[in-house]
């Protein structure tokens, strides 16, 4: 339910920052914004531990390949398909998600090790 949640929170201020920036402007802001909500929210509803201010500075780590995927993910769906901006980020998240969950495991709890 986090990942719903931060995807509808990233998407809305997507769709916000979109009527006055360019696409990537508002994708990296969008994407700024709600990865410190999910950082609360992941801390409080999927690890269930502290948030902590060590967790709080690794916590990006984990959104780095994210971005990363996402990012070449909508430059290619909007420039290189021609497929529109407004869904773009969507289709791209979907393939880094996997990936960010492992991460943010190995991160909000250390000492674990992520079932892949």
């Amino acid at each position: 339910m986090v990942g719903v949640v931060n995807t509808l929170a990233y998407y809305a201020l997507y769709l916000l920052f979109l009527t006055r920036l360019p696409y990537l402007a508002a994708h990296a802001l969008a994407f700024f914004l709600s990865m410190i909500g999910s950082f609360f929210l992941n801390a409080r509803f999927t690890y269930r531990t502290r948030p902590t201010w060590r967790k709080f500075l690794l916590f990006p780590l984990t959104n780095v390949t994210n971005f990363l995927v996402t990012t070449v993910g909508v430059y290619v769906v909007v420039d290189v398909l021609h497929a529109g901006n407004r869904f773009a980020p969507l289709l791209a998240s979907a393939a880094a998600i996997p990936v960010t969950f492992v991460v943010s495991r190995m991160i909000m709890l250390p000492g674990t090790r992520s079932a892949t």
